[in-house]
């Protein structure tokens, strides 16, 4: 008996774009990729290589793409500015959704794509925070327990450096601030590198700190300018331990013995560190459209990610940061 496949589409075929569109296409068994969108000619060129030569149909206009026969789901990962407006015209297409996140850079805008869907409760629709599904992350939630009711939480990202000056067309597009402000932040930010991010309210170094109503609070330390490579850390401080995540990170278990002293090579890029992440989202949103399942995290989270930390918990944070099955939001 034929296994029931997820008929599902992509719209947006950029750098993330196309990861999504293969993961779909190889290597998830229970989806059947069948549409792709992109207006781009450079975008469009490659599906016509990659993806035109086993079915997948290529639409420019991503109404039309909604509309072939039998699609299911969409998955957008176009530019940020218009992740909204495509979830809903999705939902009220009766598409399953997933989208990059964020929603939106406005929680009213957000709020908007959480209202639709809950109009549509047969609907799956997630916004893909990828270390929610981080197989490292979701083991350090398993041990948030035994260390006591987490104090601090501290957060590390930190991007490699990208010589091409990928960063100011790229905040251009997504035109917002790296950190979301709140009146329980205390924020600092520079443009160490890339001065032309100011243009569009964007730095290249963020750090910030959020108290929190029950007198903890979380650090964020965002940078665009690692040498080395991708170094992503998570921490979380207890009474009774700390918990760490990649605090050592590293590509492979090769170190490297050298005169000079002994090394390890970084992931080269968030996509390496975090690729697996982004297998297992597919495979969930799948499983979760086809059979009923419940998704990993609410979509109302997507929108309370923009409105601030003040008025909630560090478990608010640690289910951004590592999923739980047992906490519901």
């Amino acid at each position: 008996m034929a296994v029931k496949r997820l008929k599902i589409a992509c719209a947006g075929l950029g750098r993330m774009g196309k990861r999504h569109a293969l993961n779909y296409l190889d290597r998830t068994p229970r989806a059947q990729l069948v549409a792709v969108f992109t207006p781009d000619p450079v975008e469009t060129e490659w599906a016509r290589k990659e993806l035109e030569p086993v079915c997948v149909t290529i639409y420019s206009d991503y109404d039309e793409m909604l509309q072939f026969p039998g699609l299911e789901a969409v998955v957008i990962v176009t530019v940020t500015a218009v992740h909204a407006e495509q979830s809903i015209k999705a939902i009220n297409a009766d598409r399953h959704v997933f989208s990059e996140k964020p929603l939106s850079t406005s929680v009213e805008v957000s709020q908007a794509v959480v209202d639709a869907a809950a109009a549509k409760p047969h609907l799956k629709v997630l916004c893909g925070f990828s270390r929610r599904f981080d197989k490292s992350s979701r083991d350090a939630f398993r041990h948030v327990d035994p260390i006591g009711p987490p104090s601090v939480f501290r957060s590390q990202t930190c991007d490699v450096l990208d010589p091409s000056g990928f960063s100011v067309p790229y905040a251009e597009c997504l035109a917002a601030a790296s950190l979301w402000t709140t009146p329980s932040t205390t924020l600092i930010s520079r443009c160490a590198v890339e001065p032309g991010l100011r243009k569009h309210k964007d730095v290249d170094n963020d750090v910030g700190i959020v108290e929190f109503w029950n007198d903890k609070f979380a650090c964020f330390f965002c940078s665009r300018m690692m040498a080395a490579g991708q170094h992503d850390i998570t921490e979380i401080l207890g009474p009774k331990g700390k918990l760490v995540v990649n605090g050592n990170p590293m590509s492979t278990l090769v170190e490297v013995h050298e005169p000079g002293g002994v090394r390890r090579e970084l992931p080269a890029n968030y996509y390496e560190r975090f690729g697996y992440a982004f297998l297992t989202m597919a495979n969930e949103f799948t499983a979760a459209c086809l059979s009923g399942t419940p998704l990993p995290l609410k979509l109302a989270g997507a929108a309370k990610a923009l409105s601030g930390g003040c008025k909630y918990g560090t478990e608010d944070i640690l289910r951004q940061h590592g999923a739980s099955d047992r906490i519901d939001q």
